[in-house]
């Protein structure tokens, strides 16, 4: 037996019986007899060298060195318990963990969640907000979306599913708008810009495609993710840059104007997975996202 670790059958009978609070009924959950779940406390107790319960009345309680090992004990077969209750329910019933941006989320994927469940009800979707970039091995996810430039990790299966296109966006409220009409690129070095620090290449990626010299271009308030950039945006508070898709609702109800429109950078919408994934929803899910991302480029 591995010393790093308790004997396992008696520690299974140990979290039933501090879970249920009673031998008997920690016997009848595992299909045993009262006896057997007594010998393997007995056993886990010795291998402890100290007492894990208490009499308690007809129960039993737990000791202060018994409720440690019942918490960690519980934090072993709770995850594990859900873990293979997915699993038994079958690949085609468990969710797909689907991680993205925290403004991708909010600004695009949950707006179209409905959509999603009309067209594709077989897609059903566990979402995962994060900032920061996921790591090479996808911990914790199924999948990722993600606005992003290759190369890309080996252990990864990519769907490209659009390459991505930015520009500036402003709000109606703000008081310079109505300027930008009909105004050349340049116009946007008479005032500061808001940026994100999600982004902070944007500006510059914009400016090299439209032909202007980004050192002129001056940096106004900053802002951490981009979701309250543009939120910032639609309050009138400034001049933000986008990806299409996240701005593509907000320009059709004129909550905010795209003055030049949009380019294409060298990064791509993707939908990433781990190449050891055989899930056929990976496949189903970036069909999907290719045509609903074509969707909001073709209504501009």
């Amino acid at each position: 037996m591995s010393r790093s670790l308790p004997p396992l059958n008696a520690l299974r009978a140990f979290e039933a019986v501090a879970r249920l609070e009673s031998v008997s009924r920690a016997a009848d959950e595992l299909h045993v007899t009262h006896g057997a779940v007594s010998r393997q406390l007995r056993a886990l107790e010795d291998a402890v060298g100290a007492a894990l319960f208490v009499r308690q009345g007809r129960g039993v309680a737990l000791t202060p060195l018994g409720h440690r090992l019942h918490g960690a004990a519980a934090a072993a077969f709770d995850p594990l318990r859900a873990a293979w209750t997915e699993l038994r329910r079958g690949p085609q019933q468990a969710p797909l963990v689907l991680g993205c941006p925290g403004s991708v989320l909010a600004r695009w994927m949950i707006p179209r969640l409905d959509r999603l469940a009309r067209e594709r009800p077989e897609l059903q979707l566990h979402l995962s907000a994060s900032e920061s970039a996921p790591d090479a091995r996808l911990g914790g996810l199924d999948a990722a979306l993600m606005i992003a430039s290759p190369p890309w990790p080996q252990d990864w299966q990519v769907h490209v599913l659009a390459p991505e296109r930015i520009g500036p966006v402003v709000g109606p409220r703000w008081p310079g708008a109505e300027s930008l009409h009909g105004a050349p690129p340049q116009a946007l070095a008479a005032h500061a810009l808001l940026h994100t620090a999600s982004r902070p290449q944007a500006w510059r990626d914009w400016a090299v495609r439209v032909g202007l010299e980004a050192e002129g271009l001056r940096m106004g308030t900053g802002f951490d993710h981009l979701y309250y950039l543009l939120e910032a945006a639609v309050a009138g508070l400034g001049i933000a840059i986008a990806p299409e898709p996240l701005v593509a609702d907000d320009i059709a109800t004129g909550r905010l104007l795209a003055p030049w429109g949009f380019v294409e950078t060298d990064a791509q919408w993707v939908l990433c997975a781990p190449k050891r994934s055989a899930s056929p929803k990976i496949g189903q899910l970036a069909d999907w996202l290719r045509q609903a991302l074509g969707s909001s480029q073709e209504r501009l």
